[in-house]
């Protein structure tokens, strides 16, 4: 199976504080996972986004104020979020990432992982927060949707992805479905966030307590987050693949094993093929764990996962927070 790896050097251009964890290390970690795997990896460049598409989900002067900020030597945008003069072509570039996946995909087989940095699922339309610029998966999903295309994004990186929540809250063509550590950074992501107006109930969130078991995680992600998937009828899949709930993460507190990203890539791929799917980088510190999951997650895409027996218990102190998630989704979806 071949595997559309998008890349930009200048993500490594985009540096950070010493000590910082998300690093250039973060990215390279990824990408020599991926070429030392047993895929035909074809490298495609991510090239700078477009402006007006950036300006659908980034207000033109917040744009400007990012750009003004690298230029005049960068610094700190809030406590966790630096830039530096190259920061600027490096976010511009993991923009344009997912357009370029888009359009390869939409023409070949395989599959397609975006390995870029900085990430993006945190930024709003005026703030870039929690490490993040520009929202690459937002601005490729509306990409999508200009062509008429039905997204889902699914987001499983321990902090829940503000952002893209808030891009899409009110859209019904656009399904956002997260899993998240909670409470955590950045403190959103609660059963009753559903999405308002013509996109209530477009909005699944699936808050998991610190130190809550992998089967209890998989569990809630199969009977709750796959069943709204389903019945969506996506035509596209974009994920938010942060890796920062597997158990070695240094920042989450969750429990997941590499092999279970794949156990979840697998169940989405039986909604649309692999060259409708695409996995973003987005969080994850832990650099064999990034490695490992994002070969994971692309063997799940790609079939080469073995059967998955999904757990069927919740326990412990996910069982109240998943039964309030389940309780809110049923509204909008059957379960």
């Amino acid at each position: 199976m071949t595997v559309h790896l998008v890349t930009n050097d200048l993500s490594l251009r985009h540096t950070t504080p010493p000590g910082h964890p998300e690093r250039p290390e973060r990215v390279t970690a990824v990408i020599d996972a991926i070429r030392s795997s047993d895929y035909d990896v074809v490298d495609l460049e991510a090239p700078a986004v477009d402006m007006e598409l950036l300006s659908t989900i980034h207000a033109p002067e917040y744009i400007d104020r990012v750009r003004a900020f690298c230029v005049a030597g960068g610094g700190a945008l809030d406590p966790d979020t630096y830039a530096v003069p190259a920061s600027w072509d490096a976010a511009i570039h993991a923009a344009g990432a997912g357009s370029v996946a888009v359009d390869r995909l939409s023409k070949r087989t395989g599959s397609a992982f975006v390995a870029v940095r900085p990430p993006g699922h945190h930024a709003e339309r005026h703030q870039a927060m929690g490490f993040c610029l520009f929202n690459n998966v937002a601005v490729t999903a509306s990409y999508l949707r200009a062509s008429g295309e039905r997204v889902a994004i699914v987001d499983w990186d321990v902090h829940h992805g503000n952002g893209t929540q808030r891009s899409f809250y009110e859209d019904p063509d656009i399904l956002y479905v997260s899993l998240h550590e909670f409470p955590f950074y950045p403190g959103t992501g609660w059963v009753d966030e559903v999405g308002t107006g013509a996109g209530r109930g477009m909005t699944v969130n699936i808050p998991i307590p610190a130190a809550t078991s992998a089967d209890s995680y998989l569990a809630a992600f199969d009977q709750i987050a796959m069943p709204p998937i389903r019945q969506f009828d996506p035509s596209w899949i974009l994920i938010s693949s942060g890796f920062d709930a597997h158990v070695r993460d240094p920042l989450g507190g969750l429990k997941l094993e590499s092999i279970h990203y794949g156990w979840m890539a697998s169940a989405l791929a039986s909604v649309v093929p692999p060259n409708r799917i695409v996995s973003f980088l987005e969080g994850g510190y832990d650099l064999s764990a990034l490695g490992t999951g994002a070969v994971a997650t692309l063997d799940g895409v790609t079939g080469g996962t073995d059967p998955v027996v999904w757990p069927s218990d919740i326990s412990g102190s996910a069982a109240r927070t998943v039964d309030m998630a389940r309780e809110s989704t049923a509204i909008y979806w059957d379960l």
